[in-house]
């Protein structure tokens, strides 16, 4: 592992340490980059205030810590600014709006809830929900197609002990439209280390058939994630899979687009989620009025503890 691009900052309210101890922690680890991305700031409507993310007006504060690190760990490890964010429709061009104020150098997908947080379901507790799982991957699908992330960190997050049939047609959906993207997903090591409900078998078993770049990611909420065992044991879980990871992103926010191209995008991928959505449902009908399974082969193209 030469590479972390899932990196946590104490602004979040649930990390800890100085940002500087992960410097120092991934250079003792052997990185030559490090990619700070903490959850993104986001300003939700009626005095809603998320839990689990720096305030906007802290953005500033952020930024220019990296960038200081930035300077003063020149020549000795690559430093990057970016962040982990969700594809909340309601609430995305509003957050680039703000990030857009100063540089970043990328940006992470982690769906940690559905819809906009605020009026979603949260991605960590379980379900057995069909349409909650659906909802999830045709965000990260609509996500995807904004061109502007360049990784699906901790993918299987969504804590579903349904059906695995319909699980399987789901991960199909997602890593399909990942690999269409040419965007990477992570093996999270938070996850794995900590013994939560991903990574999933299941999920790793669909995009070992599909053929996803895999990356490794620390998801890094403390200086104590840089360490060789838990890089070994993600390298052993991916081996079960046949699946050997990439070692780097292809990392810019030059591909930002321009507010007015954003709406634009936005508004067109809300009519195409509508009518994704009663194609799906339709077809779900269909099949479970005649007794069928879904078939992992033929996915639909619609081109108990949060994964923090």
């Amino acid at each position: 592992m030469i590479a972390n691009y899932h990196t946590h900052h104490t602004l979040c309210g649930h990390a800890s340490g100085v940002s500087k101890r992960y410097v120092e922690a991934a250079i003792d680890l052997g990185l030559d980059t490090l990619g700070f991305a903490d959850h993104v700031p986001c300003e939700f409507p009626d005095g809603y205030i998320s839990s689990y993310r720096m305030y906007p007006k802290e953005t500033k504060i952020y930024v220019d810590d990296i960038l200081n690190l930035k300077e003063e760990y020149k020549g000795k490890i690559e430093i990057l600014l970016g962040y982990e964010a969700e594809y909340f429709p309601e609430l995305f061009e509003k957050m680039l709006k703000n990030i857009r104020q100063y540089p970043c150098d990328y940006l992470i997908l982690g769906q940690h809830y559905t819809n906009n947080e605020y009026d979603g379901f949260y991605s960590g507790f379980r379900t057995c929900d069909r349409k909650t799982l659906s909802r999830y991957t045709d965000q990260i699908i609509e996500a995807l197609q904004t061109e502007l992330f360049s990784c699906i960190v901790h993918p299987d997050l969504l804590n579903f002990y349904g059906d695995d049939e319909f699980y399987k047609n789901e991960a199909f959906r997602l890593c399909e439209a990942a690999k269409k993207h040419q965007i990477p997903i992570e093996l999270n090591l938070l996850g794995l280390t900590t013994h939560r409900a991903y990574p999933k078998d299941i999920f790793w078993e669909v995009a070992s058939k599909v053929g996803n770049e895999t990356i490794i990611g620390l998801d890094a909420h403390s200086p104590h994630a840089f360490n060789t065992e838990a890089v070994d044991l993600g390298i052993e879980y991916l081996n079960k899979f046949g699946i050997t990871p990439i070692e780097k992103l292809k990392v810019s926010c030059a591909q930002f687009t321009t507010a007015s191209q954003t709406s634009r995008k936005l508004n067109a991928f809300a009519v195409m989620d509508k009518e994704n959505t009663r194609t799906r449902d339709a077809a779900t009908a269909a099949i479970l009025r005649n007794g069928m399974t879904l078939d992992l082969r033929r996915g639909w193209d619609s081109s108990s503890t949060m994964g923090r």
